[in-house]
């Protein structure tokens, strides 16, 4: 069975799509890649920040709902998005996010890392971990400096009232238990970004709801030619994945696991310049082909998309 090097992106919900975008862009120090509408509901902008080209484990992305409640992180749910910066830099990230009103909490050590959390504008749990073994930068044009830079995933952490079969399921994934610490077991898998999985068991957490400030839902990458053997793996083992699904950008199937996680699992190709050239990436709102009749409808239903206020 081929197994996932990790995480290829992660998908969450907010609210106000400009601050949304101001914080990823100017804040965070990621770059826009891809400006385009959530294809089940194209009221509503689908915006994928990254590094420069958009690489697998680099991707977060973004439903934002203009009037979306604020949902409940909680059990049934990625509970937590870690991004991985250069060891040293979390004093300048601190000093930073409480520039930009992010409320960092205080480090922490888990695993042997230095972890800083923070919540976005809609109150997302995010974290900093810092490592000295990180790949070089790939943001060139960010208003963080290269040394201090955002490198992609560091992970995600899954709240479940009940580790397994999920962590059975990681295993056959291709993580690999690595530790445990209290309720909180890490999962890794051997890939350069977004190795990391941590379930944290609770069975008395509350029960996550969706809404503004929560994942939708993460994603792992595949081989482009892995697919229907993915969607075998997940029936096998009792699941009940989609059929694939060409997202233009990436081919998926999705599956919600044991605990109620909806997984995806995306491939690493055709990638984001397959309908923008690189530098040009995020410039203006991209639509996939079957939608293109639509774009003046789709256009006046979208609100404006600025960094300022």
């Amino acid at each position: 069975m081929p197994q996932t090097p990790g995480i290829h992106h992660v998908t969450a919900v907010a609210s106000d799509p400009s601050r949304n975008y101001a914080f990823y862009t100017e804040t965070l120090g990621l770059r826009l890649v891809k400006q385009s509408v959530n294809q089940d509901d194209v009221s509503v902008y689908h915006l994928f920040y990254a590094d420069h080209e958009g690489s697998p484990g680099t991707s977060m992305t973004f439903f934002p709902y203009t009037d979306a409640r604020p949902g409940q992180v909680g059990t049934g749910q990625v509970s937590t998005v870690s991004f991985l910066v250069p060891e040293g830099s979390l004093e300048f990230w601190r000093d930073r996010l409480e520039s930009a009103g992010a409320n960092p909490a205080e480090p922490l050590e888990r695993f042997g890392d230095t972890v800083l959390p923070f919540d976005d504008p809609d109150g997302l749990p995010l974290e900093l971990v810092a490592r000295a073994d990180v790949p070089e930068a790939n943001l060139p044009e960010s208003p963080v400096p290269a040394d201090h830079a955002i490198r992609g995933f560091a992970g995600v952490t899954l709240s479940l009232t009940s580790a397994e079969p999920t962590t059975e399921l990681l295993e056959a994934m291709g993580y690999d238990a690595v530790g445990q610490e209290g309720t909180r077991r890490r999962y890794e898998s051997t890939g350069e970004l977004g190795t990391i999985v941590d379930v944290d068991e609770d069975p008395q957490a509350p029960q996550g709801l969706p809404g503004a400030g929560t994942v939708h839902h993460v994603a792992f990458e595949v081989g482009d030619d892995e697919q229907e053997a993915w969607r075998e793996f997940l029936i096998d083992r009792g699941l009940r994945p989609t059929e694939i699904i060409d997202r233009t950008w990436f081919r998926s199937v999705y599956t919600r696991e044991y605990g109620g996680v909806l997984f995806e699992f995306a491939t690493k190709s055709p990638g984001y310049t397959v309908d923008e050239d690189l530098e040009e990436l995020g410039d203006q709102l991209v639509l996939p082909e079957w939608l293109e009749d639509r774009r003046g409808e789709i256009e006046a239903g979208l609100p404006e998309l600025s960094s300022s206020d």
